[in-house]
Order: structure tokens, then sequence, then C-alpha cells
């Protein structure tokens, strides 16, 4: 009886004791859920900042270099993915040995073929994903205001190049490769406890690896791991080197291999001197810096600047980097390492593109938005962490409200310029003419303006372009050819002929150039001559379904019905769409007495 009494009695606390060692691990306290729903909301508003403003480019189509993959067999094919990784020549269109990025195309496409707005959205849903882990880096990093340095990496303009532009999917790639790698590298030096060699750095290596095939810009990584840890620590230890070393090593042999897989293709010597290199590459810098902080006047192809050692105000550029850092190392004491920090990560950052080493692009232009896709990080961080601790000195009230403002506003400013950017993506004879409305002599733009035009059924306005293009490169083959293309659809047969001929001696095998030019004799009615020119061109591309078709109208009009027909079932077997062709086959076998074969 007195055993029971004392159980009921011990009983109640007991279990009280026991709900106690509960409680903690299955519910959380109020502040810890508070916590968690702020989180989220966090997240959720960065990912619908880094999603909504590019809205527009959900709607846009291929342009330009998209045909590096809408082309390529290798993605088009099952079979392809062997070739994208052990072949990457039967790419043609594509210079670099990035085979992750074709792995992604080819992935989409048998999932929803070449519906752009697919390939969009993904680029959309990756920037998202790197926005919400730059927020990640720059709370593992403390930097003032992560939150906000997310925030302008989702809505800056100057990544809409990166982002809207499908082609671009490597900067995204390689970046999200970037991000998680710098993470997983940051949870190894932060905690020694998981020993060294651990998973954290295996990830970080493989990563970094797998950013190396995406675009092998992200080499300055292990770069980047140095200034981190001289920033944190204020120095950098020998006991440092021998775990950044392998990403050293991994880094230059992937990227001396890209290299060489580069120069074998398109061999590339430009002629700078390591003088013009330096001067270009300052000018270069302080071009992004302006760009990232004014993102006004934005181009896809931005002009060339002469540079040359006798020019006082290039070397005014290579002054003033000097003094930026000369500065901030001496005020280090006073303004901390950070400043410091950001600016050489920028820099380092953006060295693989700014011209010590030549580049294709370099041919176009020293500069594009989309090379700071990273390293605008760097800088973003430093601002808005200014910014930040200046606002926190402020008493707490109305001014503090009034720095939220315009944050808000600020935000809201990058959003709207970065949507109406990424509306310029729409299609190619609206990025050609933003192109050539920013930069009229931009290097192959009125001549793509021109194709672009000619495309869209507005051969008036192809002409003008493609004598613009003409005007500024005399010797561009496809400028005479879409010149007279333009004329045969405006029915100037004579002028287009001209112009076809002047195209055919700057390049006598042309396929392109040939057949137009048989087309313009075929409506001429000089069939003869027209069946010249169709055979050079099955003899520069004899897959091609066109010079056939051609070949079987010509010889119909010659009343040669049995080798017309010949022709017209080739053309028939290689591009069974051709209605045109269909029908003048069934005319042919009309006149041979032979309908009953249709």
């Amino acid at each position: 009886m007195s055993r029971r009494k004392r159980t009921r009695r011990q009983g109640p606390p007991a279990r009280r004791e026991a709900a106690k060692r509960v409680a903690p691990a299955s519910l959380p306290s109020a502040p810890e859920s508070r916590f968690a729903r702020r989180e989220t909301l966090a997240a959720l508003a960065l990912a619908v900042l880094a999603v909504g403003c590019y809205l527009p480019a959900l709607s846009a189509g291929f342009v330009w270099d998209d045909e590096a993959f809408t082309d390529a067999a290798a993605v088009r094919e099952w079979s392809g993915l062997w070739r994208i990784w052990f072949s990457p020549r039967a790419i043609e269109n594509e210079g670099h040995y990035w085979p992750l990025v074709y792995t992604s195309f080819w992935l989409e496409h048998k999932l929803w073929g070449f519906a752009p707005a697919g390939h969009h959205a993904v680029n959309v849903l990756l920037h998202a994903a790197n926005t919400l882990l730059v927020r990640r880096l720059a709370e593992r990093l403390a930097v003032p205001g992560a939150w906000l340095v997310a925030a302008v990496f989702a809505v800056h303009p100057l990544h809409v190049e990166s982002v809207a532009w499908i082609i671009e999917r490597k900067d995204l790639l390689s970046g999200l490769c970037y991000l998680g790698a710098f993470l997983a590298w940051l949870r190894f030096t932060d905690e020694p406890q998981a020993g060294r060699g651990g998973r954290h750095y295996v990830l970080a290596l493989a990563l970094f690896a797998a950013g190396m095939l995406c675009k092998s810009i992200v080499v300055t990584l292990p770069a980047a791991f140095v200034i981190v840890s001289w920033w944190k620590r204020g120095r950098v230890t020998g006991s440092d080197l021998p775990w950044v070393a392998p990403f050293f090593v991994v880094g230059a042999v992937m990227a001396a291999a890209d290299v060489s897989f580069y120069d074998a293709r398109e061999p590339l010597s430009l002629g700078y001197t390591a003088v013009e290199r330096l001067l270009i590459a300052a000018h270069a810098l302080w071009f992004y810096v302006g760009k990232l902080v004014w993102p006004g006047g934005l181009a896809v192809i931005y002009p060339h600047w002469e540079t040359g050692a006798g020019d006082p105000e290039a070397w005014g550029y290579v002054a003033a980097w000097v003094a930026v850092v000369v500065a901030l190392w001496f005020l280090r004491g006073r303004v901390g390492r950070g400043p410091l920090a950001g600016v050489l990560f920028f820099a380092v950052t953006l060295s693989p593109v700014l011209g010590f080493v030549d580049y294709g692009y370099m041919q176009f232009s020293f500069v594009a938005d989309r090379h700071q896709y990273l390293a605008g990080m760097g800088l973003m961080a430093v601002l808005v962490g200014a910014a930040v601790r200046g606002v926190e000195r402020l008493p707490a009230g109305v001014w503090r409200r009034c720095a939220a403002g315009a944050a808000a506003a600020a935000l809201a400013v990058l959003a709207v310029l970065t949507w109406r950017h990424a509306g310029i993506y729409r299609d190619e004879v609206t990025l050609f003419t933003h192109v050539v409305a920013h930069n009229p002599a931009a290097r192959g733009a009125q001549q793509n303006l021109g194709k672009a035009l000619l495309d869209g059924g507005r051969p008036e306005e192809a002409l003008a372009a493609s004598r613009a293009a003409m005007e500024q490169e005399p010797d561009d083959v496809k400028a005479h050819a879409n010149a007279g293309v333009a004329l045969i659809r405006m029915g100037r047969l004579d002028e287009a002929e001209e112009r076809l001929r002047a195209a055919l001696a700057l390049d006598p095998r042309h396929p392109i150039v040939l057949q137009n030019l048989a087309e313009s004799l075929r409506k001429q009615e000089r069939l003869d001559e027209a069946l010249g020119y169709y055979r050079a061109v099955l003899e520069a591309d004899p897959g091609n379904a066109l010079p056939h078709a051609g070949m079987g109208h010509a010889l119909f009009g010659l009343g040669r019905y049995e080798e017309a027909l010949r022709s017209l079932d080739r053309a028939l077997a290689l591009a069974p769409g051709l209605e045109s062709v269909r029908t003048m086959r069934d005319s042919a076998l009309s006149r041979l007495g032979r309908a009953g074969d249709r």
C-alpha cells in the first residue's frame, strides 16, 4: 500500500521530467520557430527577386551563339552524350571543352526538345540557386548585410547576359559549382575537428573540377581561398598551402588542357605587347567597376578602346588601381581588411578575361557584362557592407527607416533595369538592333542584323543593314550574301547577281553564296547556268536538299523531266517536308504520263 502511494506521488514529477527531456527534440521553442519562419521568408524573397525580374526571358527565343548547341548533332542524338565527353570536336561551334554545359543541353533536349522556354527556365532557376548560395557564402564570411548583398546579386542588370542568353549557361553552372566549392572549403577550414582531408575538402575539390568543366574562368577559386584566409587571420601561413595546392594544380592542368584544345581548333594571336595588356587590364577593371556601380548604357558588344604605352590616360588607370590598393593596405587598421580583400577578389576573379592572355571575344571587345557574374560579388560585399555599417551608426528610428526605404528603392530600380534589359534577348532582330544602337561599329553586328531581318521577312531593312556591314568590312562574305538574298526577295535580280558574284570572288566555294546565285539565275530563266552552280553547291555540301530541289526545278523548266524527277526525289529523301518539291514532282510525273506513281 505504501509502495503504491509512493509510486503515485512520484509518477507525475517523473512524467514531467520525461516531458522536459522529450520536448526540446520534438517541439521547437517559439523563438526558434520564428527564426525558422524568418529564414524561410528571407530565402523565398531572394528567390522571388531572382526569378521575377527575369520573367521576360521566359518568352525569348534562341539568339546568336545559341546555335552552338541547337545545331549540334551530339546534343540532338541519344548517342551524343558519349561524343560530348569523349569527342568534343563533334560540337562544331564550340571551341572549348566544357562538357557539363552541353550535357545539360543534351538532357533538356530529351525532356522538351528545343523549346526555348524550357532552356530559359533552367537558366533562371540556376540564377536563383546561385543567389541563395551567395547569401549563404556572405553569411559564412560574416559580411554585413549578407541578405542585401544576395539581393543585389539577384537583380543586378550586369547579370542579364549570363541569365537571359541560353548559351551563357556556362556562367551559371560554373558559378553554382564555384559557390558550392567555396562553401565546402569554408566548412573544411572552420571545422578542424572534422579532420583534415575530410569529406568537405573532397567535396570542394570535386565541385571545383566540375566548375572547370563548365567554364574555366573559375580557375581563380584557389586564389580566392588564399584571399579569404588572409582576410580572416591577417596572414597566410605555411600550413594553409598544402591544402590549397591541389586546387592550384587541378586548376592549372585543366585550364592548360582547355587552352590547348581551343588553340588546336581556333588558333589566335592578337599581338598585344605586355605593356599594352597591362593597360588594357587596368582600363577594363575600372570599366567593370563603373558598370557595377552605375549600370546604364549596357551593351552586348562594347566598343574597343585605343591603348598604347604613350597614352597618359591609359597609365592613369594603372596608377589609380595602385593608389586604391596601397590606400586600403595602409587603412586596414581603421577600416579592416575586408575592403582590400573584396577588391583583390574582384580583380583576381576577373584576371582570366582582362587581356593578359588572348581569348576569342577580345576580337569583338575587351569587356563583357557576363565576365563579372562571379567577380562582382567582391565589390557588392564591400559596398553593401560599408553602407550597412554606416546605417548601424545612425540613431534608431526614422533615419534607419529611411535607409531601409532607400535600399528597397535601389533594389526596385535594379530589378526594373534587369526586366527591361532581359527583353533584348527576345529574338535576334531585337538583340542586334540593341547592339547596333549602342555600338554601330560592333564587329559582325550589322551582318547578323541583316540575316535576322531576312529571316523575319524584312528584306528592305536587311539590305540596309547588309550595306552597313559591307562598309565596315568590305571582305565580309556573309554581308554580301545577305544583300544578294535581300535583293532576290525584292525582285531586283540583276543587282542580286552582281552582289552574289562579288561574294563569290571573296570565297569561290562558299555553298550559301553558290546556292543563292543559282537561285538568282534560275529566276532569270538562265537555267543551264543555274545548273552549274547547283552542282558546285553539291560538291561542297552533298547532303544539302536545297540544291537538289533547285536542280529539279531547273531541269523541269528545261523539259528534262526524268532528270528532274531524280533530283526532286533526292531532295525529298533529305528533306521530306519540302511541299513545293513534292508539288513539282507530281507535275514531272504528269508530264511523263506517270500520274499514278504519285
